[in-house]
This record gives C-alpha cells, structure tokens and sequence, in this order.
C-alpha cells in the first residue's frame, strides 16, 4: 500500500483525513483452545500520522524496528523510508461468537495498560482447559448453577479473574444448545502467575466443597484454606 498516498490523504480525496483499520487476533498457534470465530478479535479504525524526523520517541523505535527486522539498517536511512503511527478513532472488540461485543471508548483504551498475565495469559487457559475438566465442570454446576451442562471451558485470565464459557441444553428445545458467558473474579486482584494459579485452585475447591455439601459455618469462608 502506499501509505502517503491512500492513507495520508494525499490521493484522490486530497482532504487528510482517510482512514485506515487495522484488524487484531490471536494466531492459531497462541489460542489453541479456541477456533474460528470463538476467538476474540478486536478492529481499530484509525487515523495514520507520520512520525517526524525529531519526535522524542524515534529513537526507541528505531532500535526495536532493528531487533525486529535483520534488514532494518539497510532500510532506514533510504529516503523513501519512515515511520508511522496509527492514532484510533473508533474501537471494536469481540468476545467470540454467541457472546459479547461492542465499542471501547478510545480514551480509555488510551489510558489502559496490560494486564499483568498478558503475556502467559494463552498458556494458562490452554493448561486449565486440558487438564482441569473435572474442575470447570464442578464450577460449572455448583458456582454458575449450569444444571443442563454440554461443555464448558475457559476464555481468558487476567489479574482479577477467569471467563468462563458454558454451553447448556435448552429445556424448551431438546437439540437446542445456548452458550453463555461468565465472569468469576478471584478474591483479591493477583500480582504474578502463581499467585493466578493459587487463586484459581481457590475457586476450584470452592465448587468442590459445594458440591460436597461442605460448611464453614461462618468463621471461614469456603476455599480459604
């Protein structure tokens, strides 16, 4: 694409202000419990603005383009060659399919920072999906209520919870399946992947004490210990 022609505005409409939307997803490879259009995706539609020559970031992006790219020092002091920056005007995400989608505000996108699981975030659901069945099941039924259960599995973990996907029968269809999605919360906002691990074995055993019918009585909270 030429940038400074199509997306700078400088072609046929010569008014600035075209527009261009840059379409986000996880690979296959980093998602492998989810497929098609179960994964989470996110559209930003945006403006295009050229870096210049002294912005006080240039540096910086220089050196990553260069750790990047093995060819980057051949490229970057072509005349023909800069950098640009995408400033979003209009946000999308999608959950997957069957459950949440809609407009983030753009100011608080610019304001968020990632979550501190961000990076392993893909290997845990992945692990918790293939290995804890047992478990999502038993969370299922004695902390969401799924009476009817066909599947269940995890979306994504952050520092402050797990999303949960549950597919059930529908009474009033016998072949019918309705998905939801649930959000549980860990009791306290987590600051590594361990303590992640510890508060989702929490909730584990929370639904394995319901389902036991096990008390506490009022001294001490299900799953505390």
């Amino acid at each position: 694409m030429n940038i400074e022609k199509n997306a700078l505005g400088e072609g046929a409409s010569g008014d600035g202000d075209s527009l261009v939307t840059l379409f986000t997803q996880l690979s296959s490879d980093t998602s492998t419990s989810k497929k098609g259009q179960d994964v989470s995706r996110c559209s930003l539609t945006c403006k295009v603005q050229k870096i210049d020559d002294d912005a006080d970031d240039l540096a910086l992006l220089r050196m990553r383009y260069s750790l990047t790219h093995a060819y980057a020092d051949q490229v970057m002091d072509s005349p023909k060659f800069a950098f640009y920056r995408l400033i979003p005007e209009k946000i999308y995400y999608v959950g997957g399919f069957g459950v949440m989608a809609k407009w983030v505000d753009v100011e608080d996108y610019k304001d968020a920072a990632p979550d501190i699981l961000a990076t392993e975030a893909n290997e845990i659901v992945t692990k918790l999906n293939r290995e804890f069945r047992d478990d999502l099941e038993l969370t299922a039924k004695h902390l969401l209520g799924v009476e009817r259960l066909n599947d269940v599995r995890v979306t994504n973990v952050d520092r402050l919870g797990m999303d949960i996907r549950v597919s059930q029968q529908q009474l009033s269809r016998r072949n019918k399946l309705s998905t939801d999605e649930f959000r549980i919360g860990f009791r306290i906002p987590v600051i590594s992947v361990e303590d992640a691990k510890s508060e989702i074995l929490k909730v584990f055993q929370e639904a394995w004490e319901k389902g036991n019918e096990i008390s506490w009585g009022d001294e001490e909270e299900p799953g505390s210990s």
